[in-house]
């Protein structure tokens, strides 16, 4: 048995779990911008479903105070919150923390803009569901925030995981596996920078509904892959693997100019993002390889129908995100 028939039950695992969890896994969203002295512009942002919304809410120090009261809506899948708070004194040394979050399995970003041009960005997780603003941040702190938010961005990123998952399966030599993804790699860390830095940039919807399809992609080059005919995406899968990568890189640029970056570390904090994504990719694969050779010794099913398979099921999962994404679009 190849490692085909191990893969089958990771590839139904992740199908299976891949619709319910596409807007579970995103993270909330606090940013302050300062407009005027101790004064900041809030946006609250809570993942939601239709009107169904995670029971999240922001937690500001008690010395904020609101100026107007919240304008709320629901955009894009998500619950908004817009409003302007006095915090006198200013925030550094104060607490300011995301309630309910202990309950979830969700994490929340806190991007905090001074009028002084310093960005203090913070990741808050269910364990530690606050932090103590400082005002600004060291060198070293933006480099490890940003590098976290990399890695969680890519491991929470559903679909660029599937999309990897289909070019493993895709592809039987292993010095092409590592020249494909490498190829993916460096198309993706191109876009990612250059849309960051404004050099370029894509609509966000369609660069989503395109990421989508290119997993249905690579799931039809699986179903009409032949033993006697070697395909395009068999024969050169690092041309398509550079060609898509491209276009998931605009999908990581969406996520970090959600973030944003701080204007004193802009280069570094891309940096280490770019590193963080990097990162999680490279443990994805060792995951998977780890849980194949785990579950070649369990699973006993032939080569042929374990890739056929795996093609309908990561195909499939793809089109469950394509068709909202396309109606999301028409929507707008």
């Amino acid at each position: 048995m190849t490692r085909l028939g191990a893969l089958l039950a990771v590839l139904i695992t992740v199908f299976l779990a891949a619709p319910g969890m596409a807007h579970e896994i995103r993270p909330a969203y606090l940013d302050m911008r300062e407009t005027a002295p101790d004064e900041f512009a809030v946006v609250w942002k809570v993942p939601a479903q239709g009107e169904m919304r995670l029971g999240l809410n922001a937690r500001l120090p008690a010395s904020c105070a609101a100026k107007t009261e919240p304008a709320r809506s629901i955009e894009a899948g998500a619950y908004l919150e817009r409003w302007t708070v006095a915090c006198a004194g200013g925030l550094k040394g104060l607490e300011i923390g995301v309630g309910g979050l202990g309950t979830t399995m969700t994490d929340a970003l806190v991007r905090i803009q001074y009028a002084t041009g310093d960005t203090e960005v913070a990741r808050l997780l269910p364990e530690a569901p606050a932090f103590v603003a400082a005002g600004t941040q060291t060198g070293l702190e933006v480099a490890q925030t940003y590098f976290l938010l990399g890695v969680d961005h890519i491991l929470s990123g559903l679909d660029h995981l599937l999309f990897v998952l289909a070019l493993m399966l895709l592809i039987r030599d292993r010095w092409m596996l590592v020249k494909t993804i490498t190829a993916f790699t460096v198309a993706h860390s191109i876009t990612l920078a250059g849309a960051s830095l404004g050099y370029f940039s894509l609509p966000q919807a369609p660069v989503e509904a395109t990421i989508a399809l290119s997993i249905a992609f690579v799931a039809s080059e699986l179903v009409k892959a032949k033993p006697d005919e070697r395909r395009l995406s068999e024969s050169y899968p690092w041309v398509v693997a550079f060609a898509f990568g491209l276009l998931h890189g605009f999908g990581f640029a969406g996520a970090l100019k959600e973030i944003g970056l701080p204007q004193s570390d802009a280069p570094l904090s891309l940096l280490t993002f770019n590193l963080g994504v990097e990162a999680g990719q490279l443990i994805f694969v060792a995951a998977a390889l780890v849980l194949l050779k785990a579950a070649d010794a369990l699973v006993r099913i032939p080569p042929a129908p374990a890739r056929l398979i795996g093609a309908y099921a990561i195909g499939t999962a793809a089109m469950l995100w394509l068709i909202p994404r396309i109606a999301g679009m028409a929507a707008a």
